[in-house]
């Protein structure tokens, strides 16, 4: 998933994610975990519908939204990682995602 786009971490705020995409020129971003690992997908739209919500304060993570957060797999992502970011977002097909971030299927996690 390294081609897939910028990485940011769940940790960040929306602000700062905006602001990286706009920076980056792109429309989406790779969201990582703690441990570095790539957990989904933020895209401008999804960001942009919470940045205008109500709700909004500068403080609210990305962590926060996972609902806006889209799963995704990569050809290299391991069972265990797969069937962990399905299940936190309980999710049961992730796209995965080849080198250019374009999507080459779907992952099934059985329940």
């Amino acid at each position: 998933m390294d081609a897939a786009g910028p990485q940011i971490w769940e940790d960040m705020t929306v602000e700062v994610a905006l602001s990286v995409m706009t920076a980056a020129r792109t429309d989406h971003l790779v969201v990582c975990d703690e441990d570095g690992t790539h957990t989904g997908l933020v895209t401008r739209a999804g960001l942009t519908a919470v940045h205008d919500g109500s709700g909004y304060t500068d403080r609210i993570r990305l962590r926060d939204i996972a609902d806006v957060i889209e799963a995704v797999a990569s050809p290299l992502t391991t069972t265990a990682e797969a069937e962990r970011a399905a299940r936190c977002r309980r999710l049961g097909a992730p796209p995965v995602l080849g080198g250019h971030g374009s999507a080459l299927g779907v992952l099934a996690v059985s329940r």
